[in-house]
């Protein structure tokens, strides 16, 4: 396969990483505002965002992911930047194309994402929606993207939508959805047949990103892997999900001597409710064995969880050279240089 070689036959082939979660990720770096969740970062700030991706990128991600989730004109217009869109966009796409080319094989991935304007009994206000996505994959065909990212659609309407836009610039198109608590999408059409949908509307990729942690999103992966023809993403959220609380914007933590002012642990105070890393590679490890081919984590993200995905897939990345090495800790180790009764304090510690 050539550098090149389109996404579908690179799934053929078997697993392709792809990392999300910019949007927490930044803001924890300092670069963004929680809340508001722009991604002006590429023009404010684009030596941070190319240091990011070039993070993913050694972590095992083969999707350089250009970054312009919230990157659309309705949010622009929020913030009162609405002149900067096009700016925006293109910057994002150059360095994700920049970062993309520096890794022989890796695609870069134009991004379009849920509007939260979409309203199934507008006309009027999906056809903004569907103008929104089509000047930002006419910037990513242009900018030269491999593919388009369609993501967290919790409207099935507005997902086929995003999935129509993408298809027209003729490049292969991965849509993943991301049901909110109820365990339907917000229009009322069930989550296994909003994937059918999109695969019969020709997706190369469906499944589900974002909301939800391994334990709520691996039961709906089961039963979509089950029910298309086409691959399968999985891309959860870090964090511990419940039956009971199934997306992290219903997660609660009563042991939050100090909760957040807003009421709610997302997205600001959801770290005590972080999954570990041995949790994220048992999900990938499952989704693969699914036969689940797509494979990253959304918002939370961060290198170190990429890599454990890679790994967990039975890949050796650029940064596994850092993976853990117990058997040299002062405490836990087993190596003939570490006193025994040193290592012996690890039973009182």
């Amino acid at each position: 396969m050539n550098d090149r070689t389109p996404l579908t036959a690179r799934l053929d082939a078997g697993p392709v990483i792809c990392a999300e979660g910019f949007l927490f990720e930044l803001e924890r770096r300092g670069y963004l505002t929680a809340g508001e969740f722009v991604p002006e970062v590429a023009l404010e700030y684009p030596d941070a965002l190319r240091a990011l991706h070039v993070d993913f990128q050694r972590a095992g991600s083969d999707v350089v992911e250009a970054f312009t989730y919230n990157g659309h004109r309705e949010k622009m217009r929020v913030i009162g930047k609405e002149d900067l869109l096009e700016p925006l966009n293109r910057a994002a796409l150059q360095i994700a194309r920049g970062v993309a080319d520096a890794v022989p094989g890796n695609l870069m991935a134009g991004n379009i994402s849920n509007s939260n304007i979409w309203d199934p009994a507008d006309p009027r206000r999906q056809d903004e929606v569907r103008a929104m996505f089509a000047e930002m994959v006419g910037w990513a065909v242009e900018e030269g993207a491999d593919m388009v990212i369609g993501e967290t659609f919790y409207y099935a309407g507005e997902a086929l939508a995003a999935l129509e836009v993408a298809r027209s610039s003729g490049l292969p198109v991965v849509l993943t959805i991301a049901p909110m608590a109820q365990n339907e999408m917000a229009d009322g059409v069930g989550i296994v047949e909003t994937c059918q949908r999109l695969e019969q509307a020709g997706a190369d990729v469906v499944g589900m990103n974002c909301f939800r942690g391994s334990a709520t999103m691996l039961p709906w992966l089961r039963e979509i892997r089950a029910a298309v023809s086409c691959h399968v993403g999985a891309l959860p959220i870090p964090y511990r999900t419940t039956e009971a609380e199934p997306t992290f914007f219903n997660l609660s933590d009563p042991g939050a001597s100090v909760p957040s002012p807003h009421g709610r642990t997302f997205p600001t105070a959801l770290d005590p409710l972080y999954a570990n890393r041995y949790e994220i590679d048992a999900f990938a490890r499952e989704a693969a064995g699914l036969g689940i081919n797509y494979l990253g984590v959304c918002c939370g993200a961060s290198p170190m969880l990429i890599r454990q995905v890679a790994e967990a897939v039975g890949r050796t990345t650029e940064a596994s050279r850092f993976s853990e090495k117990m058997a040299n800790h002062f405490m836990y180790g087993d190596n003939e240089r570490l006193p025994e009764h040193i290592v012996a304090l690890g039973e009182k510690a």
